[in-house]
C-alpha cells in the first residue's frame, strides 16, 4: 500500500490527513537516517488514528507513545532507530512547575487559557496537572525557555515558574467510581446508558448527535459493539472504561464492571 492509499484508508478528515502525513514523514525520517524522531503531543483521538495508520502500514514495532508519566493522556509518538531500545522522552519534553498561593483556586482551564494567550499551540503541550498551590506542565522542550521567561500569571493570579524535569512531577491521585451493572446487550447505547446513568433513549440521542466517542473515535452508530477494555466518552459527561465483561445472568443479561473517571 503506497503513501496515498494509506492516508485514504486511515484519515477521517482533511485535518487528520495532514497530521497522519506528518507522522509518516517522522517515521520515514527515522528509518532512512537511522535516528530518533518524535511528533508533537497527540490527543487520545490522534494517538488512535496514528495507531490505525501504523497498523495499516504493517509497522508493529520500533515506535512508542510517551507522555512523561505512566497515565499521561496526551503523548508524543517516538520512532526509534534500530540501535535504540527505548524512547528517551526527556530529549523532547520537560516539565515546568507553576506555584501560587493555595488560597487562589485555579483550574486546568485557567492554565490552558494562559498558555494559549501566550501563543502556545495545543500540540506543544502535554498534560496539565493541577494540585493545591501548584500546577505541573508537561511541555515540548523547545518551548520551555520561552515559557520560563514569559508565563507570569494565570488569570489574575501571579505564578512562579521553574523547570523540574519529568522525574519531579506531582501526579494527582486518579479518582474513579466503580459501577457494577447488567445490560441486555453489549451495544454502545446500552453500555453508555449504564456508564452515564441515563436512559437508553437518552444515550441514543447523545450518540446520534455526535457527542459520544468509542475508543476516542466519534461513533454515530448506537449498535456499535463494545468489548472489555474499551473506553467510552461523552462531551460534558466525562468517560469510563469497560473494566470487565462478565457472564450472563439467569435473565440473559451481561454483567459489567465499569470504571468512571471523576
Amino acid at each position: 500500500m503506497d503513501r496515498r492509499q494509506l492516508l485514504d484508508r486511515a484519515a477521517q478528515s482533511g485535518e487528520e490527513r495532514v497530521l497522519l502525513a506528518h507522522i509518516l514523514d517522522k517515521c520515514e525520517q527515522s528509518r532512512q537516517r537511522n535516528i530518533p524522531a518524535a511528533t508533537d503531543f497527540l490527543s487520545p483521538a490522534e494517538q488512535r488514528a496514528a495507531q490505525e495508520l501504523l497498523h495499516a502500514a504493517a509497522i508493529h514495532e520500533g515506535y512508542a507513545f510517551r507522555g512523561g508519566y505512566e497515565r499521561a493522556e496526551r503523548k508524543m509518538l517516538f520512532f526509534l532507530p534500530d540501535w535504540q531500545e527505548e524512547a528517551d522522552e526527556s530529549e523532547s519534553m520537560t516539565a515546568l512547575r507553576c506555584t501560587y498561593r493555595k488560597e487562589d483556586t485555579l483550574t486546568h482551564r485557567d492554565f490552558l487559557g494562559s498558555l494559549m494567550a501566550q501563543g502556545i499551540t495545543r500540540e506543544k503541550l502535554g498534560d496539565i496537572l493541577v494540585s493545591d498551590g501548584s500546577c505541573d506542565l508537561i511541555v515540548s522542550r523547545d518551548i520551555a525557555p520561552y515559557l520560563l521567561q514569559n508565563v507570569t500569571s494565570a488569570g489574575r493570579v501571579k505564578l512562579s515558574v521553574s523547570e523540574i524535569g519529568l522525574s519531579g512531577l506531582n501526579i494527582p491521585e486518579l479518582k474513579v467510581k466503580e459501577i457494577r451493572d447488567t445490560v441486555s446487550t453489549l451495544r454502545l447505547d446500552a453500555v453508555a446508558a449504564s456508564g452515564f446513568s441515563m436512559s437508553r433513549g437518552k444515550a441514543q440521542e447523545l450518540i446520534s448527535s455526535g457527542r459520544v466517542q468509542l475508543n476516542h473515535r466519534e461513533t454515530l452508530k448506537a449498535d456499535a459493539p463494545v468489548a472489555q477494555g474499551d473506553v467510552v466518552s461523552a462531551r460534558g459527561l466525562g468517560k469510563f472504561e469497560v473494566a470487565e465483561v462478565g457472564g450472563l445472568s439467569k435473565k440473559g443479561r451481561t454483567a459489567l464492571l465499569l470504571r468512571r473517571y471523576l
